[in-house]
């Protein structure tokens, strides 16, 4: 369907950049392919002549929101018609200098591993044809920095999809301390990329609040569905601080916890006071914020949950699921 109304656009977009003077309502409808199949050339029953006014005026609304600027032309004869001149329509020459066409291929580089390489590399070369000069290199340029972005997920590019045109998904979570997936159905706000691991900031719908997914959890398929948003999406900083406190890069008290002696410096990096026991373990205090009893999991039994009491019993309901499997 996307697609379909895509080309519809493309079509009466170039109808009205290639006349040279208006074209009513009839004549479009004759000459693009889609209106034809959808409705039949010139003037049929009523109601199919209200269906497509009322699809032509929602297309006509569409590329003006898109910037093409459309003239309403009303002949000698009363007759409406529509163009789109050339001159108005035209951008004006695009100027970069060095610093902005680095950054430009900085971007560009970072999303190598992706899908959107080839949009990225596309996107240069119409900037090269548009007037970059020649002597400006936009991928040698700061060659020292190479930044990449990894995205390993399948979800990823449905998720990002999903994210730009507002649709709702559904798709098989499972949970770092569960032995199975759950369908979850989602209002994806944002993807953010923390610790080398992408995340999904959105609404669930069955919770009624805002979640944030692992993408490397998510199972299967992620499947679009039909229908409008019915939470309201917050700002982008929002959704930032939103992932941030999920992926536990946010802390607001302490948890007191025994690591063996040469073990975890992560931990130690973090810890805001350490003493030695002098029995092969050491007492830390480290930031406590959500997220914190996933990444204590990953140290093992080098490590022990002292306090607070609930941060104790979700490393246990941790380790106990992956003993499961």
């Amino acid at each position: 369907m996307a697609i379909a109304k895509a080309e519809r656009l493309m079509n009466l977009a170039l109808c009205l950049l290639g006349t040279r003077r208006p074209l009513s309502k009839r004549e479009l409808r004759e000459s693009i392919e889609a209106y034809v199949e959808a409705f039949g050339p010139g003037q049929g029953a009523a109601g199919s002549d209200d269906s497509f006014n009322r699809m032509f005026e929602r297309d006509k609304d569409d590329l003006r929101e898109l910037g093409l600027v459309i003239e309403t032309v009303e002949s000698i004869d009363g007759e409406v018609g529509y163009l789109a001149r050339r001159d108005s329509n035209r951008l004006p020459p695009i100027t970069l200098d060095a610093e902005e066409a680095a950054a430009l291929g900085l971007a560009a580089k970072v999303w190598q591993q992706a899908r959107l390489a080839g949009a990225a590399s596309g996107a240069l070369q119409k900037l090269r044809a548009a007037g970059l000069p020649e002597d400006v290199d936009p991928y040698g340029a700061h060659s020292a920095l190479e930044p990449r972005i990894p995205v390993h997920e399948a979800a990823f590019e449905p998720l990002m999809l999903a994210c730009r045109d507002r649709r709702p998904v559904v798709f098989d979570y499972r949970k770092s301390n569960a032995a199975h997936p759950e369908q979850r159905h989602v209002e994806p706000w944002a993807l953010e990329c923390w610790r080398g691991h992408w995340y999904l900031a959105g609404f669930d719908r069955e919770r009624g609040a805002e979640r944030v997914f692992r993408l490397s959890r998510i199972t299967g398929k992620v499947r679009s569905r039909g229908g409008r948003y019915t939470a309201p999406v917050p700002d982008v900083v929002t959704v930032r601080e939103t992932v941030a406190s999920w992926a536990g890069e946010t802390a607001d008290r302490s948890a007191r916890i025994r690591l063996r002696s040469g073990a975890g410096y992560p931990l130690r990096a973090k810890a805001t006071a350490v003493r030695e026991r002098g029995d092969g373990w050491d007492e830390l205090e480290i930031p406590y914020g959500h997220g914190l009893d996933a990444w204590l999991v990953e140290f093992g039994p080098d490590v022990v949950v002292l306090d607070p009491a609930e941060l104790r019993a979700d490393v246990m309901d941790r380790l106990r699921a992956v003993a499961k499997g």
